[in-house]
This record gives C-alpha cells, structure tokens and sequence, in this order.
C-alpha cells in the first residue's frame, strides 16, 4: 500500500473540511489517537462520535490550511493550521501537525496531534 498516496488524499479531504469522511475512510476499527491536551480516543467509531460533536460546535469555518504532508516509511506528519469560530462565539486557531501510523492496508492506526 503507497503510504503517501493514502496520507495526501486524507489530508485533501481534511483541508476541504470533510474530517469526519476522512476518518471513516482511512482508519482502521482498532485505531486510536492522543492529542497535546492528553485526550485520548480508542476505536474508529469513538474517534467519528468525537468529530461529530467537534464539527458539530462550528460555526463557521474560517480556514484550513494544509502546508505540507511527509512521509518515511508508515509514517506521515501533516502540517495544518485550522481556524474556526465557535456556536458560543469562541475561537479555534490550532497551528498543528498530525502524526499518524499506518497499518499495512494503508489504514491509520495511531493518529496523534502536536502543537506547532
């Protein structure tokens, strides 16, 4: 499986706001994912339920913007910047990247997420 095939087109579908699709298509049922908050999600459906709920809470999208994808071996690293404004009027700004491991299917099987 070309691991930076799948890594691009997820990503393609993250900065066009469809995150939520992107993890139904690309993750495995067993993956799980960490962010800098010490959240922590365990199983593709418990990691849909948390975007939902996210994307949920938009109001409106302001920008996604993905800088660059690399890849070595299983592994990529996107760097995004997301910028929202929130139903209770608070704003989002994450400047990130996004680490993710790959199974050998070209699923995602750990997704974590560093503070740029």
């Amino acid at each position: 499986m070309d691991i930076r095939t799948q890594a691009t087109e997820m990503d393609s579908m993250v900065a066009q706001g469809a995150i939520v699709d992107a993890v139904e298509k690309y993750f495995a049922q067993n993956a799980n994912t960490s962010d800098y908050n010490n959240v922590t999600t365990a199983g593709k459906a418990q990691m849909v339920e948390k975007m939902k709920g996210f994307l949920d809470a938009i109001a409106k999208v302001n920008g996604i913007e993905l800088h660059r994808t690399l890849v070595d071996g299983n592994v990529s690293a996107s760097e995004f910047t997301f910028d929202f404004l929130m139903k209770d009027d608070s704003k989002v700004y994450w400047h990130e990247v996004i680490r993710r491991i790959w199974n050998d299917q070209g699923q995602v099987i750990h997704e974590e997420y560093f503070n740029a």
